[in-house]
């Protein structure tokens, strides 16, 4: 969900795409990979790798890469590391695939100048392990900053681009489709641009909707992104799309009894009257639209339900206090800070709360979680989506909330992983890219100092990532977060307080 931000980022750094967190130039990956190799070899050794071709580990293993590819993983005791190569101890430690995060934004979204600071968010997210990302409202200087990480000229995760939002209102780096014959003129056009997907948002209707999936058929490119409650899930799962944010699912299993059929879709949590709605769920609809979801054709299996920012934002409602001491509280810029600071007291009135009461706040989580237990449990599939940086969450900080969210929702952590590697692979056709720890594969690689699979929180202790074969330590982490703070947030000028 995208909340209207007034500040633009473009003064903050004054920066050009292509030379910012590219120390070094790497050569251009193949053609199926969406981000550059490095040069050289290095070995991981001793290492507990979690592979993730299915749920087993390997103890005392080693893994090889040489020149941006995984050339040999197995027991140290069979794998020969050649003299001279570098090597990283790995004992005690974990060694997972690096992860995607599907669904996320950038602070430079709504300031599509040439200017951007993009390059720095990106950094972000590789040193929070993240290596592969789904950019979900594109600009221009996005399919750019895709080339510049395909190229190597800038240090980032693989992108994938999803178009400027669709929508039937006017709003921000938009396309407004009102008639099918505007739908079908804006996918043609955005297909030619080469973007990877068509993104839907706001105010789409049903023949619109029809018009958008019949077009990207024809010209074949996806359509991804949210569902109107008048298009409805059952509509959009016939049509093959995978459904963000788990949109129009609660009007979905209303009961037949319910005495509206408004519930809490997108903007729908803002209306206080919808919270009512949540008395007439059937529990008995949950598990029906889950296993309708595991048998839709084509894409309509694949939900990403950003449950960490909806519950966390909209139920749980952390303090100030608690939102103050993320890590990553430092780095969010004044303006955003200051637009959500200013929206939590009106949404958190005294008079809300009469509304939207704890237990109602308590059933929301709980049929949001129930819908993605059911849908994982009826074969659907999950993809690990942050929706970052709404709502105070910022990119891999966000994801890691993600797959903690994923396993509060009664998913194993070894398939909440499964939802941020191997899932994202395969729903972006890149399976023999990346997704799984496996000679051949790109080496996207994120070394844990504790075991995921025990509590997945132990995602956050990373001490290293691979990035296509380019090792960077902790120290190097670090600093890319540090130059990410500056231009994100940087200091007041002198004499301004």
């Amino acid at each position: 969900m995208r909340f209207s931000r007034t500040p633009s980022l473009a003064a903050a750094g004054r920066l050009v795409v292509a030379c910012v967190l590219a120390s070094a130039a790497q050569p251009a990956a193949a053609q199926a990979s969406q981000g550059a190799l490095a040069r050289g070899t290095f070995a991981i050794t001793h290492v507990t790798v979690v592979p993730m071709t299915r749920d087993t580990v390997l103890s005392d293993a080693t893994v090889l890469v040489r020149d941006g590819r995984i050339a040999a993983v197995g027991t140290s005791a069979r794998v020969r590391v050649p003299a001279g190569t570098r090597q990283i101890d790995g004992r005690g430690r974990w060694l997972v695939p690096g992860l995607a995060d599907m669904h996320t934004h950038l602070f430079s979204d709504d300031s599509t100048t040439a200017d951007s600071v993009a390059p720095y968010e990106l950094g972000v997210m590789v040193a929070n392990g993240v290596t592969a990302t789904r950019l979900m409202i594109g600009t221009p200087e996005q399919l750019a900053l895709r080339s510049g990480v395909r190229e190597g000229r800038v240090l980032g995760p693989q992108l994938w681009v999803a178009s400027p939002q669709f929508t039937g209102r006017p709003a921000e780096n938009a396309r407004v489709v009102t008639t099918p014959e505007q739908a079908r003129a804006a996918v043609r056009e955005v297909a030619a641009a080469g973007y990877d997907f068509v993104k839907l948002t706001l105010f789409i209707t049903p023949p619109v909707y029809d018009a958008v999936m019949d077009e990207a058929a024809r010209v074949g490119i996806r359509v991804v992104g949210h569902v109107e409650t008048a298009v409805g899930v059952e509509r959009a799962l016939a049509a093959g799309q995978p459904i963000e944010h788990l949109d129009s699912y609660f009007e979905a299993v209303l009961a037949d009894s319910a005495p509206s059929r408004a519930s809490l879709t997108q903007y729908g949590v803002f209306r206080l009257d919808h919270w009512r709605s949540l008395d007439h769920v059937d529990d008995r609809k949950i598990a029906r639209i889950a296993g309708a979801t595991a048998r839709a054709p084509g894409w309509g299996r694949w939900t990403s339900p950003t449950l960490n920012v909806f519950n966390d934002a909209f139920a749980i409602g952390p303090t100030e206090e608690e939102i103050r001491a993320r890590p990553e509280w430092g780095m969010l810029p004044p303006g955003f800070r200051q637009l959500y600071l200013a929206a939590r007291p009106r949404y958190w009135s005294a008079a809300a709360a009469e509304v939207r009461t704890e237990a109602r706040r308590r059933r929301y989580v709980e049929v949001r979680n129930g819908l993605v237990k059911a849908i994982a449990d009826s074969g659907g599939k999950v993809l690990a989506g942050s929706d970052t940086p709404e709502w105070f969450h910022l990119y891999g900080y966000g994801l890691h909330r993600e797959l903690a969210a994923l396993v509060a929702a009664g998913l194993t952590p070894y398939q909440a992983l499964e939802a941020a590697t191997r899932n994202p692979a395969e729903f972006l056709g890149a399976s023999r890219e990346w997704g799984t720890i496996e000679a051949g594969k790109r080496a996207d690689l994120v070394l844990l100092a504790a075991d995921p699979l025990a509590d997945i929180h132990n995602t956050t202790r990373i001490e290293g990532v691979s990035i296509g074969g380019r090792w960077l330590d902790r120290a190097a982490l670090d600093g890319m977060i540090q130059a990410a703070t500056r231009r994100l947030n940087p200091p007041p000028s002198p004499g301004t307080g």
